[in-house]
Order: C-alpha cells, then sequence, then structure tokens
C-alpha cells in the first residue's frame, strides 16, 4: 500500500486554488503523463496515467469519481483501474481541501489518501513509489500555481509615442520660462560687466547700459537681441 499525504502551499486566493483544483480538466493538466478520458452518465470520468519506475514505464487506465463540497472546499477522490496488460491491478481513495494561507491571499491544499496494489507489479511499485511522488507533486504543485496565478501581462505603454501637451506636467512649462528668463537675466549682466570694463578705459566716464523698456514678451520674441 502507497500513503499519500501532501502539503501545497499556493500564493493564490482560496477561492481562485478551490476553482481549478475542483475542474477535472485543470487538474489532469497539472499532472506529467496524465490524460482524461470520456465522461459517464452516473459522473464518473475515464482517465490515464503513465509513470516512469526506473527503467520501467507503467500507463494505468482508471474510473475515476469526484464528490465536492463547495461550500467546505474540499472533495474525495476515488479511482479503479489496471495497467496496460492487466497484470497489476489498483484501488485509490483521496480527500483534499482548500484553507487559507499564514499569509493573506494565499492558501494550503492539503491532500491525504492511499493507493492498493495487486499484481505482479506491485511490489516494484511500491519499492520505488515514495521518490515518484515526491517528483509528482513538486510537479504538480508547480504547474498549479502557475494555473492559479493566471497573471495576464498588461501592454506596456509604447515609449516612443509622445504624452498629448494636456498630459505634461505644468512644472515642465514652467521650468522652461524660468530658464529663458535666467538665460536673459545672464545676457543683461554680462552686457553690464562689459561695459563696465570699456568705461574703465583712460579718459572715459563708467557707463553701465540701461535696460530697454520693453515688454517681457517682445524681448522674447527678438531672442534677446537688440
Amino acid at each position: 500500500m502507497i500513503e499519500i499525504a501532501e502539503e501545497i502551499a499556493v500564493p493564490s486566493p482560496p477561492e481562485r486554488v478551490w476553482e481549478v483544483i475542483s475542474d477535472p480538466s485543470a487538474v489532469v493538466s497539472c499532472i506529467g503523463g496524465a490524460e482524461l478520458g470520456a465522461s459517464h452518465d452516473d459522473g464518473s470520468f475515464d482517465g490515464t496515467l503513465a509513470i516512469r519506475f526506473g527503467g520501467l514505464r507503467v500507463k494505468f487506465a482508471a474510473r475515476i469519481s469526484l464528490d465536492l463540497d463547495e461550500p467546505a472546499r474540499e472533495g474525495r477522490l476515488s479511482a479503479r483501474g489496471a495497467d496496460g496488460q492487466g497484470a497489476t491491478r489498483f484501488s485509490a481513495g483521496a480527500t483534499f481541501r482548500v484553507v487559507e494561507g499564514d499569509v493573506p491571499g494565499t492558501s494550503k491544499v492539503f491532500c491525504d489518501g492511499e493507493i492498493k496494489l495487486n499484481g505482479k507489479l506491485a511490489k516494484l511499485i511500491e519499492s520505488g513509489a515514495g521518490m515518484v511522488v515526491s517528483r509528482m507533486t513538486g510537479e504538480f504543485t508547480d504547474q498549479l500555481v502557475e494555473k492559479c496565478a493566471g497573471a495576464r501581462e498588461e501592454p506596456l505603454a509604447d515609449a516612443s509615442v509622445e504624452p498629448p501637451p494636456s498630459a505634461v506636467p505644468d512644472s515642465a512649462h514652467t521650468d522652461r520660462s524660468a530658464g529663458l528668463f535666467a538665460r536673459l537675466r545672464a545676457w543683461w549682466a554680462g552686457r553690464a560687466w562689459w561695459a563696465g570694463r570699456r568705461s574703465r578705459r583712460p579718459g572715459r566716464t563708467p557707463q553701465v547700459p540701461q535696460r530697454p523698456e520693453k515688454s517681457s514678451d517682445e524681448a522674447l520674441d527678438q531672442g534677446g537681441r537688440r
């Protein structure tokens, strides 16, 4: 007999995890080598699972039943089947439940079950079951986390497209205006300094050029030229 007791941490809220783990097709897509078959009137469905035990690859076919308790987010799975050659038969039962994780927005999935084997491959399968279950649990966890996340990337803004004028912050216009006035002030200060040096020559009276009485708009239109 093979016993299973697993605890899986998923960084998604319980309602999302339950949505995935209660859907047989979604669960099967998380298990490598598993395929979902036809469904039956009683709610059961067929499935196959190929497992490698060392150098031996065994494919099992099973009839599976699933009972769900939606409010409690709990379920029970039952399965019966055999390998392709009919040399080994098995019956399995497992319960699973989804609960809140330690951190808000996360979940934990608890799964407990057992598998009973009969036939000539039973001892071989049981001897390697621990390693196989560990490997399959790791693969299942990775797929479950990815499927529960379901992240959709939003299209990135095209950096080559300039924003409309209304989207440009007012501070940008203010900075441009302040820069123009600063250059004008520096220009006038430079003229005053040069005029002072010329006026210091022998025989000349120091003079400082007077700023023309023009509006700031006119000065800007002329580009600071007289």
